[in-house]
Parts: structure tokens; sequence; C-alpha cells
């Protein structure tokens, strides 16, 4: 399905101001918890790698309803699923705190997680297909880096609520965020045109075509492997600052993590960079500045966040131009190759740490990154053999910007 873009009279500007807002509300959901398993562990009485499951629950239930959803938005337009994420967390996220035992707090993040999961795939279909050809780039780096954003700005919000108040107010606040940010998309993103093709199941049937285009699974090794570097990092590095070695308390800790915030500004010029240098340089060059930054820690921890920044626009744009007209697809299956890493960060570096200490997890992350590193090598960038017209014409508009 491809939409017409807006018209002329349409608020970019505004639009852009609220989609970044709640792709960064909406993902950061995924982040909560990382700050909060030591909490969740002495709160319900569990190990710190069972605590662990309060995040990787959720981040497989969003990993794998993103791509069911971004299939279906296909069919029911992107902006009625976007609606149908935001009005279930309203619903189900203050129940999260009014738990009592941990396999319901388990259950209930994972519900949450699929209800999250309507959101970023179509959110950036919506964006690729509604937005003018000179406007996508910024768009989409806009939104790039609000996902990014929630990797720390999750993790900040449950730290500094509970250091001012109890755990489950976490999550009653957010009901009043995602209340108003369904009131914001109602009102204020004009609706997109859904034309619905064939049997309900036929947009399913085309994920196999994914898989047809050279290049594309190679792509999807980056997507999940940034995550299990980003999230695994966060989770070592806040257990880490907390251990004897460095003693930081939560507020100290916070400091860290926002700190990394300036990494991530890079994201919405990427598309000029692309332009410039070329899209695989620019993920090269992303996954060479976060692997730097993971190898030396915490001082370098910007200079990774920096390349994570760069490297995760620039790889949407490339499955973006390999795919052609199964963009919207590619991009849902990216979403959940992403939060198939975000899922098995936090394991990964738990079991490492437990097993060899904190230097063995960032060095496992940091080798996570460097093979990566081989893999654009393997990718050409070939035209598409159905790219219409209007592709062509957003590739051309893309280089001048």
């Amino acid at each position: 399905m491809i939409n017409e873009p807006l018209s002329k009279s349409s608020n970019y500007s505004l639009m852009t101001g609220i989609l970044f807002w709640c792709s960064l509300v909406v993902v950061s959901c995924v982040y909560l918890t990382i700050p909060l398993i030591t909490i969740i562990a002495d709160a319900f009485k569990v190990s710190s790698s069972q605590a662990a499951w309060a995040g990787s629950a959720f981040s497989f239930a969003f990993a794998g309803g993103g791509l069911f959803f971004g299939v279906l938005s296909d069919r029911f337009g992107r902006k009625k699923m976007m609606l149908s994420g935001l009005l279930l967390l309203t619903v189900i996220t203050p129940l999260i705190g009014s738990v009592s035992s941990f396999s319901w707090l388990v259950a209930l993040r994972a519900i949450q997680g699929l209800a999250a999961s309507m959101f970023p795939p179509s959110v950036l279909a919506y964006a690729m297909e509604m937005f003018p050809i000179k406007k996508r780039v910024t768009i989409i780096g806009f939104i790039s880096t609000a996902f990014l954003m929630a990797t720390i700005v999750g993790q900040i919000y449950s730290s500094f609520i509970v250091l001012n108040f109890s755990f489950s107010y976490v999550f009653y606040l957010l009901f009043a965020v995602y209340l108003i940010s369904f009131i914001l998309i109602t009102f204020f993103i004009p609706n997109d045109k859904s034309k619905p093709d064939g049997s309900f199941f036929s947009p399913f049937l085309r994920i196999g075509d994914i898989f047809k285009r050279k290049g594309l699974p190679l792509c999807y090794i980056i997507s999940a492997t940034l995550f299990v570097a980003l999230v695994g990092f966060f989770t070592t590095l806040g257990s880490y600052l907390s251990s004897s070695l460095f003693g930081l308390s939560h507020q100290d800790i916070l400091w860290v993590r926002a700190v990394g915030i300036i990494g991530m500004l890079v994201a919405p010029f990427d598309g000029r960079l692309v332009a410039k240098f070329g899209v695989k340089n620019v993920l090269w060059c992303g996954l060479i500045f976060a692997g730097i930054g993971l190898g030396l820690l915490v001082s370098m921890s910007v200079v990774f966040i920096t390349g994570i920044a760069m490297a995760l626009p620039a790889l949407i744009s490339l499955i973006g131009h390999i795919a052609g007209e199964i963009r919207a697809i590619a991009v849902s299956f990216h979403m959940f190759m992403v939060f198939i890493g975000a899922s098995l960060g936090p394991i990964l570096s738990i079991y490492l740490i437990n097993h060899g200490g904190y230097l063995l997890s960032f060095e496992v992350l940091a080798g996570l990154l460097c093979l990566s590193l081989i893999v654009p090598f393997f990718i050409r960038l070939e035209e598409p053999r159905s790219y219409s017209a209007s592709s062509q014409n957003e590739i051309n508009a893309n280089s001048e910007n």
C-alpha cells in the first residue's frame, strides 16, 4: 500500500514533534526495568536473572507483536494501529503497578509489550508513505532519534521515580502520558488511506519476499547486533557502577546514563551524512564508533552511543533502498530483529557478568559489534527491479538533502 503524501497545508513541524514524542514514550517502556532489576529482585524475592525477565518478557512480546501488527497495518491503516496501541497502553500500564506477584508482573509486561508493538512499525511506515519526499529523511531521523533516546529516557524516568516515589508509580504516572499521546495522535495526525488488498492473510504471505531480496537478511544481523550491544551495555553499566568497585547511587548512575543523550543528537542529521558519504560508509562509521566506545567502557560511552545513532538511521535507509515496494514489511521485520536483540541483551550481559565479570561482558558486546563490521561487505547496493518512479524520485530527493 503506497499512499499519497499529505497536502501542502499540513503542519509538518507539529506532526514531526508529535510523532517524535509518541515514539519516545512508547519505546521508553522497553527500558523501564533495566535500572530496576535489583529493586524488582528485592521486592518479589527473586534472583537478578529472574528479575531481568520483567524486561525480556516485554521485549520478546514487543518483537513478535511488532512484526505481526506491522504487517496488519498494511490492511487496517497506520494511524488506526498507532491509536489502538496507545489506547491499550493507557489501560494496561497502570495495572502493572498494582501487581503483588512476580508472575503477574512478567505476564502484564508481556501484554504491555504486545500493545506497545503496534506503534513503532506503524509510525515508520506512516512517515515513509505520508510525508513529502524531501521531508522523509528528516522525519525518519527524528523517529530514529526517539527510538534511541528511549533507551536512556526510559531508564532515567524509572530511576527518578523510584528515588522519589514507590516502584508502582513508575507505571501509574505513565497512564497520563499515554492518554495525552492518544489524544495528540487522534486530533493532530491526519488519517492515512488504507487500501486492503486481498484476504486477511495476504499481507503475511509477503513476509517471505523480504528474504528474496539480496542483502536484506544480512541487514537484519546488524539490526539485532546493535541492540544486543546497546541494551547489554546499559544493563552491564548499571550493575558495574553500583558494584563495590564504584559504589555509585541510583542518582549518580542516572546522570551517567543521561550523558549518553549527547551522542544521539547526530541521528536527525544522518540523512545528510548518507547523502554525502553513502549509506554503507555511514553504517560502517557508526559501527566503528560504537565498537571503539564500548571497548573503552564508561569514558567513551558518548562515542559508543554516537556510533549507534549514526548506524541505526543509515541501516533503516539501507533496508528501505533494498526492499523497494515491500519496505513497510521489511522495516517491520527490522523492528522485530531490533527488539529480539533488546530482549537478548540483558540476558546475555547478566550471564556474562555472573560467569566472567563485568570486563568479559563489555568485551563480548564490543566483539559482536566488531564482527558486524564484516556484514556490509557482503551487501550489494543494486537498483531494485520493482522500484517505481516515485521510489526513484525519493532517492534523488534524499541525495539533494
